[in-house]
């Protein structure tokens, strides 16, 4: 019997031989296949670099076949290849065997539809759910499998090469973290002129070397190396590639909001350009909007809602803290190896170095707190700190959990859709601010938990402070 807890809010992800094997894999092409429309379709199927992804791509296909749709086999590759080869192409869907920057016994499935659209929860997901659930599949048969794998990728490589002008070479260090970005990008960095020094360049489901998910912590190494040698900048990718987490000439870890600011600032010449950006992102971004006479487009956090909101606006860049970076260029996407090139140009037609473009920005003290919360009563914490804000008087933003806007500064408050977690960013202009309304958060957080758990009193709730969300 499958599995519920592997529905999650953005795909289905589990540990292999545990939560999902080979027989949930055919039941999600054979899904998949008939969410799409059956014989007629095309589909885009690539994987990553996991042990249990060629197995679990080759079941995937054969579901897929059962419905009659004909598969685009395009290999193993980032993420982002896979979506551009729908976007490109104008195929019906997609999907990627991937369990993104989780750890190595995990994996799961990407699942798209047109436009590279990804079928989270609200947006199809839940429909995918209902057809393995009672078992309502097409399974007509006759489909077909197509090697695509030389096709896409040359022109993939061409297609981000031929939208970007490195103008002086550039020394970078590029740790791909043994994902599906070794031995792919440093190819097409270096045809747009960039010397490249590769670290963990190798593929390997095991991720030998670091953490698929780059962080702060997980990054020590490519730090150090930055600091101790002469590179422009840095930059590490998650296991799938569609996360490029950059570092500056001195060796400091950028959040994807920075990042977006500086492209904003670096790229945007006229005003009237329009730009995504999820709830939580710092307030430099919505100063750095202003001054460049921007129109901003705010989001729930999460691929599924930036990529509706950069296709139907037709934004220019989008991006989250989290360093998923978004681009009109590459047909609305986040696309690490493209979010690299981009840096590499802005850089190159820059005086400054990237640490100073870093210095330059508006400047705020920020915090970032996680919860442990259990799945089953987070949304309910949500609700009640709600009705908490509004009884002291505000006018929260729910957007996406509850954002307080104040003269001090700002909060948001939201549970985690993948994780039992409630995360929360806090910010201020200057540190005793921040520490101010960092207790006022965790004091509200935790009355919520307890009210919400029917205990008296303010027992702890268990957190943590964290760099990168």
């Amino acid at each position: 019997m499958i599995k519920e807890s592997i529905f999650r809010a953005y795909d289905i992800r589990g540990v292999y031989g545990i939560d999902l094997d080979e027989n949930v894999a055919k039941l999600v092409g054979k899904a998949l296949g008939t969410f799409l429309g059956g014989v007629g379709k095309r589909v885009a199927v690539g994987y990553d670099v996991r042990k249990s992804s060629p197995a679990l791509k080759r079941a995937l296909v054969e579901g897929l076949t059962l419905s009659g749709v004909e598969v685009w086999d395009v290999g193993l590759v980032p993420t982002p290849t896979v979506y551009f080869a729908i976007s490109h192409f104008g195929l019906d869907g997609g999907a990627i065997v991937s369990a993104s920057h989780n750890p190595p016994q995990w994996n799961g499935f990407k699942l798209c539809r047109e436009k590279a659209m990804l079928c989270g929860w609200g947006m199809g997901l839940e429909k995918i759910k209902e057809i393995i659930f009672s078992k309502t599949y097409l399974e007509s048969g006759g489909g077909t499998v197509v090697d695509k794998v030389d096709e896409v990728n040359s022109t993939y490589k061409r297609f981000i090469l031929e939208k970007v002008n490195v103008r002086r070479r550039l020394r970078v260090l590029v740790d791909t973290g043994n994902g599906s970005c070794s031995n792919y990008a440093e190819n097409i960095l270096e045809k747009a002129g960039l010397e490249v020094v590769a670290i963990n360049n190798y593929p390997d489901g095991d991720f030998p070397s670091r953490s698929p998910e780059p962080t702060d912590e997980s990054l020590k190494t490519m730090k150090k190396m930055i600091a101790e040698d002469n590179f422009d900048f840095g930059v590490a990718y998650d296991g799938d590639g569609d996360r490029a987490v950059f570092v500056d000439n001195m060796g400091r870890v950028i959040e994807g909001d920075k990042m977006l600011a500086l492209l904003i600032r670096h790229f945007i010449k006229g005003s009237g350009e329009k730009v995504v950006y999820e709830v939580s992102c710092s307030k430099l971004l919505d100063d750095v909007v202003v001054e460049k006479g921007v129109i901003p487009i705010v989001s729930k956090v999460g691929h599924s809602f930036i990529l509706e909101k950069m296709i139907s606006e037709n934004a220019l860049f989008g991006g989250e803290i989290a360093s998923h970076l978004y681009f009109r260029d590459v047909y609305g996407a986040d696309d690490a190896i493209y979010a690299t090139l981009k840096v590499a140009e802005m850089i190159s037609e820059s005086s400054e170095k990237l640490s100073e473009m870093i210095n330059g920005l508006p400047k705020y003290y920020t915090t970032r707190l996680v919860f442990t919360v259990p799945d089953e009563i987070k949304f309910q914490v949500i609700e009640k700190l709600i009705l908490k804000v509004k009884g002291k008087g505000f006018t929260p933003i729910t957007l996406d959990g509850v954002r307080v806007n104040l003269e001090s500064g700002w909060y948001i408050v939201r549970a985690s859709n993948t994780l039992p977690q409630i995360k929360a960013t806090v910010e201020a202009k200057d540190e005793e601010k921040l520490s101010i309304l960092e207790k006022d958060v965790i004091d509200m957080v935790t009355e919520a938990v307890n009210e919400v758990r029917g205990l008296g009193g303010d027992m702890a709730v268990e957190f943590r402070r964290v760099s990168i969300t």
